[in-house]
């Protein structure tokens, strides 16, 4: 007779390293915001620093917003939420997309310096579809 356990799975070292990078990733992008807000705000009568105010100001709350859901895509990653995953293999796969379409269309060969991250990508993506049972 063997003991079975109960709760969620235990979470794979990957998905907690891609948890961690993404949390750190999201806090830059919220700091970052918060100092392009800030600066849009408080430096905007300055000489030069007018024109940015509006266009400052939109891509601090932009960053701020972007921030904020990576932050919280992590914390998903973390506690292994099914949503969180499902936006890791989407995010994942359009990078693939990405990486792999941007040299064509630009009319350069299928290798190129944009090999390596399609490369990245596609590792992540397949690990992700390989680790899905600890989040079900």
């Amino acid at each position: 007779m063997g003991a079975y356990a109960t709760g969620a799975p235990r979470l794979p070292l990957g998905v907690a390293v891609l948890a961690v990078l993404s949390g750190i990733f999201g806090a830059i992008v919220l700091v970052g915001g918060l100092v392009i807000v800030l600066a849009a705000l408080f430096l905007s009568g300055s000489v030069g620093w007018t024109a940015m105010w509006g266009s400052g100001l939109v891509a601090g709350l932009v960053a701020l917003i972007i921030g904020v859901f990576i932050l919280a895509v992590a914390t998903g990653l973390w506690d292994q939420e099914l949503w969180a995953f499902a936006l890791a293999v989407i995010a994942s796969g359009f990078g693939v997309l990405w990486f792999i379409a941007r040299p064509l269309v630009g009319g350069g060969g299928l290798v190129s310096i944009e090999t390596v991250p399609a490369l990245l990508f596609g590792a992540l993506f397949v690990y992700l579809l390989a680790v899905n049972d600890a989040f079900w």
